[in-house]
C-alpha cells in the first residue's frame, strides 16, 4: 500500500511529530510505501490564487479559482508545487493528515494545502462527489492532538463532539472527494499527559495503524438516501455527523 502523510506542525519535537514518526516507523514494517510532505519544512505556501496557474489563464479578465484549477489541470499547467503534491496523492491508496486542532480545526498551512491540491479538474468535478467521488477507492484518517480534554469534546462536552468539529474536513473535504474515512486517532491533550501517558497513547496509535483494515469506516449516506433536493429522504434517519431529521 501506498501511503501518504500530510503532516502540519511547525516543531518536530512536538507530540505531533512524534505520531508522524510513529506512523513511518509502523507502516514502513509493515511493508508499506510511505511518503511524508512536512508542509513546514517544504515551506509550502497556503494561499491560493492566480499564482497557481503556471501557464496561460483561461480568462485573464477574471480570476475564478475553480474555473482557472480545472483549466490549468487539463492543461498541466498547475505550479510546479501543487503537481509535485497532486502525483502523491495519486499514487497514494491511503492519507493520513496530521495536524493539531486549533481554532476547531486545521492549522492554515493544512487548509491552504487542501485549498490549493484538491484542485477542481483533479479532485472533484460536477456529479463526480461523494459516492462517485474521484478518489473513491482511496482511505483517509485524520491523525491529531487536542489542546483541551477529551470530555470537552464529548458529545455533550463544553467544546461539542469531536466528530462535529471534524465534519468538514471528514465529509467536507474527504468524503466529498471519494475517500472512504477511518475514525479520527485523537490524542487529547498529550502536553499534560505525562511520559507514561504519551507512551500509551503512541501505542494506542500505533495498533490503529496496525488495524486499519479491520477498524469500520465512518458512516456517510449514501446518494439513495437523498432526494432530488439533495436532503434526506422522508424516513430516513439522519445517522451521520451532524445532520438530524427536521
Amino acid at each position: 500500500m501506498n501511503v501518504l502523510i500530510v503532516y502540519a506542525h511547525p516543531e518536530p519535537k512536538s507530540f505531533n511529530g512524534a505520531m508522524k514518526d510513529l506512523a513511518v516507523e509502523t507502516l514502513i514494517q509493515a511493508g508499506h510505501d510511505v511518503v511524508v510532505s512536512d508542509l513546514y519544512a517544504m515551506g509550502f505556501d497556503p494561499v491560493a490564487g492566480p499564482g497557481d496557474i503556471a501557464g496561460e489563464r483561461h480568462d485573464p479578465g477574471f480570476f475564478s479559482l475553480p474555473r482557472e484549477q480545472t483549466a490549468a489541470y487539463e492543461a498541466g499547467a498547475l505550479s510546479a508545487d501543487i503537481g509535485a503534491e497532486i502525483e502523491k496523492l495519486k499514487r497514494a491508496d491511503f492519507v493520513i493528515f496530521q495536524f493539531p486542532v486549533w481554532w476547531f480545526g486545521m492549522p492554515a498551512i493544512l487548509k491552504g494545502w487542501a485549498d490549493r491540491v484538491f484542485a477542481r479538474g483533479f479532485a472533484y468535478l460536477p456529479g463526480r462527489k461523494y459516492d462517485t467521488g474521484l478518489f473513491k477507492g482511496k482511505l483517509a484518517m485524520v491523525a491529531a492532538t487536542t489542546g483541551t480534554s477529551a470530555d470537552t469534546y464529548a458529545p455533550d462536552g463544553i467544546d461539542g463532539d469531536i466528530l462535529t468539529v471534524l465534519w468538514p474536513v471528514h465529509n467536507g473535504l474527504l468524503r466529498y472527494s471519494g475517500f472512504d474515512v477511518l475514525p479520527p486517532f485523537i490524542a487529547y491533550m498529550p502536553g499534560r499527559l505525562g511520559d507514561d501517558g504519551r507512551r500509551a497513547c503512541l501505542e494506542a496509535y500505533r495498533k490503529r495503524l496496525e488495524d486499519t483494515d479491520d477498524t469500520p469506516r465512518l458512516f456517510f449516506h449514501p446518494a439513495a438516501d437523498y432526494g432530488k433536493n439533495e436532503r434526506l429522504k422522508p424516513g430516513v434517519l439522519a445517522r451521520s455527523g451532524v445532520q438530524r431529521n427536521v
